[in-house]
């Protein structure tokens, strides 16, 4: 069960309402997954909210890109939720099911194209470190440029943020959906 006291329009305050609707108006169609623990503070969420539409919808990386380094982000976490959420829009942005599935089980993918292999690798180091080496840095502004690196940092931050609090309040999957990391 979720941690964070679920919030109904009639328990929110003004300010909250507002975010909510905002939230709920957008391509997301509704306060879920990390949202109902961010109102808790309203102007944090309706911060990371707008960092959120950038990186999921506006970023200079294709969808197929963005989502893998979500997807890489979320099996490091182990965040059910976000995967769940994510998986999805990562085939219909492009992303190859078996990169998918071998990131899940936390395989190196192989067959991946030059600039799937740079994300994959440059997520998981900083995943793993805080920090990336010269040469990734380097692979990655080759490929995406400055512009494209600095919104890939974005993105995995923003996804980390996201991961910490779906984990913490615990917001399940939905029924039926089988936990795609259930190895622990």
């Amino acid at each position: 069960m979720p941690r964070f006291t679920r919030l109904e329009e009639a328990d929110m305050d003004p300010r909250q309402q507002e975010v909510a609707a905002s939230i709920s108006a957008g391509a997301r169609g509704g306060v879920r997954g990390p949202f109902m623990a961010w109102l808790h503070s309203p102007e944090m969420a309706e911060r990371l909210q707008q960092v959120g539409r950038f990186a999921r919808w506006e970023s200079s990386l294709p969808a197929r890109l963005s989502e893998l380094a979500i997807l890489v982000t979320a099996k490091r976490w182990r965040a059910r939720y976000e995967w769940f959420a994510h998986h999805k829009m990562a085939m219909e942005g492009g992303l190859s099911p078996a990169i998918a599935e071998d990131v899940r089980l936390g395989r190196t993918p192989s067959g991946m194209a030059e600039d799937e292999a740079a994300v994959l690798h440059f997520v998981q180091e900083v995943q793993a470190t805080g920090d990336v080496s010269d040469a990734r840095f380097e692979e990655a502004k080759r490929l995406f440029g400055e512009r494209g690196v600095a919104e890939l940092l974005g993105i995995t931050g923003y996804y980390t943020a996201v991961s910490f609090t779906l984990n913490v309040d615990r917001v399940p999957l939905p029924d039926g959906v089988p936990d795609p990391f259930p190895e622990g």
